[in-house]
C-alpha cells in the first residue's frame, strides 16, 4: 500500500481525474452515514467509507436542440456521457486498486427502479455530500458553474481521503426550471418536487417514440449555470 495521508491521496486522485481522465467535477464524500441505503450487498458496502463523485459537462450546443421534448441528438449525447463516465470510473478504480486499496465503480446510469428513480447508489446524494452542488428545485444537483448540466458517476473506496463539504441551497430567486417544466413537477422547494408527475411525463415522451429511454432535458437546459451560458430569449 502507498501513502496513507488523506490530503495527499485526495490531491493525487483529483489531478489524475481532471488532468488525465478529462473530468470536469471531482469531490469526495464520507458515506458512512448513508451507505446502509445503498442497494448493494451489505458485505460489499461495509468495506467502503468514502465515495468519489465526479462529473462531465453536458454540452450547451446539444441542449440547444431541445425545445419542448427530448431529442435524438440529446439522447445520443446522454448515452455517450454515461459511457465516458463508466470508463473513467473503471480507470480510477484500477488506479486505486494498483495502490493496494479497494475501489468499486458504480455505473453512471443503471437504474433498478425507474418509477422511484432507484439505482445501486444515489449519485446525486453522493455528489451533494461531496460538495459538487446543492439539491435544486428541479430535483437535480446544481453546481455553481455548470448548473444542472452534468452527468455523475461514483467510485466507492477504502483509500483514506480528505472529504469535501456540502454546498447550501443557493437557487435564490431563480425559477427558470419551474416555469419550463412540461410536467409542472417542479415546485418552490426541492422537498415538494412531484416525482410521479415527472415520471409520467418521461413515460409519455418514451411512448411517443421520441427517444428510447426515460429522459427529458428541459429543466437541465434551463439550469445552465455561470459557465458559457446561453443568452435568454
Amino acid at each position: 500500500m502507498e501513502r496513507q495521508d488523506p490530503l495527499s491521496n485526495y490531491e493525487m486522485l483529483k489531478k489524475y481525474s481532471i488532468d488525465f481522465l478529462g473530468l470536469d467535477l471531482f469531490g469526495v464524500a464520507d458515506i458512512r452515514a448513508i451507505r446502509d441505503k445503498f442497494l448493494l450487498p451489505e458485505h460489499l458496502v461495509k468495506r467502503y467509507d468514502y465515495a468519489i463523485s465526479f462529473g462531465k459537462e453536458v454540452l450547451l450546443s446539444v441542449l440547444d436542440d431541445i425545445q419542448e421534448a427530448p431529442t435524438l441528438l440529446y439522447f445520443h449525447h446522454y448515452r455517450q456521457l454515461n459511457a465516458f463516465l463508466d470508463r473513467a470510473a473503471l480507470q480510477l478504480a484500477s488506479f486505486i486498486t494498483a495502490r493496494g486499496y479497494l475501489a468499486l465503480p458504480v455505473a453512471a446510469s443503471q437504474v433498478i427502479d425507474w418509477k422511484n428513480q432507484k439505482a445501486h447508489v444515489s449519485h446525486k446524494k453522493v455528489g451533494e455530500l461531496a460538495g459538487l452542488g446543492w439539491l435544486g428545485r428541479n430535483n437535480l444537483l446544481v453546481n455553481p458553474e455548470l448548473g444542472s448540466r452534468f452527468r455523475l458517476v461514483t467510485v466507492l473506496t477504502n483509500l483514506p481521503l480528505k472529504t469535501n463539504n456540502p454546498i447550501p441551497f443557493s437557487c435564490g430567486d431563480c425559477h427558470r426550471c419551474l416555469t419550463v417544466c412540461p410536467a409542472q413537477a417542479i415546485k418552490e422547494t426541492p422537498a415538494d418536487f412531484d416525482h410521479l408527475a415527472c415520471f409520467e411525463k418521461l413515460k409519455e415522451f418514451r411512448n411517443r417514440g421520441l427517444v428510447g429511454q426515460y429522459i427529458c432535458g428541459i429543466c437541465v437546459k434551463a439550469c445552465y449555470g455561470r459557465k458559457n451560458y446561453l443568452s435568454e430569449k
